[in-house]
């Protein structure tokens, strides 16, 4: 089933997720949820908060990307069809020396805005999987940005927070009339 993605100016975007502590059904329900409403909308991640929940759980997948990027999960490279969609539930992202690399992101929150963000290249995230079972993934490239931005959200963290002030002011109007439009929907 497919739910709701709420955009900018919704205020569980800006909510510190919950951590997850249930890993039944429910939370298999949710995800498998969530995996149909990125697919749906044509994303490569989304948080919990996306779609009301301040939850510390997000959904990515990166199959239908260039492969410009490395992982190595849990001290092997599985085939990321074998790992894609992956759930991550409680990560928590440490920052590896590398370069900060600057990219166009977009987000399903923001519907029709991007904009450059720089973000460091290589990741190590530990998380767990939707049963609960606890992994370390180190990533760079794609992977690790989209990793970013989806933990961002967990955090109440928006990619429009890290772009820098020239990046942003083209594209102020575009955020402020989408900020309009959540609040009038909201009546």
């Amino acid at each position: 089933m497919t739910l709701a993605i709420v955009h900018y100016n919704t205020p569980v975007l800006r909510q510190k997720g919950a951590p997850v502590t249930a890993f039944d059904a429910d939370l298999l329900k949710l995800t498998s949820d969530m995996v149909a409403t990125m697919h749906a909308a044509r994303g490569i991640g989304l948080a919990a908060q996306q779609i009301g929940r301040a939850l510390q759980l997000c959904v990515i997948d990166l199959r239908e990307t260039d492969r410009d990027f490395s992982w190595e999960l849990d001290g092997a490279q599985p085939p990321l069809e074998l790992i894609m969609p992956m759930v991550l539930a409680n990560p928590k992202v440490e920052v590896l020396p590398s370069a900060k690399t600057l990219y166009e992101e977009g987000c399903l929150s923001f519907p029709e805005i991007r904009g450059d963000v720089a973000r460091p290249d290589l990741i190590r995230v530990t998380f767990q999987d939707a049963q609960g079972t606890p992994h370390t993934l180190t990533c760079n490239g794609l992977f690790g940005r989209c990793i970013q931005h989806e933990v961002d959200h967990l955090n109440g963290t928006l990619f429009i927070d890290r772009m820098d002030k020239a990046t942003r002011r083209p594209i102020e109007r575009a955020i402020t009339a989408l900020a309009a439009m959540t609040k009038a929907a909201a009546g």
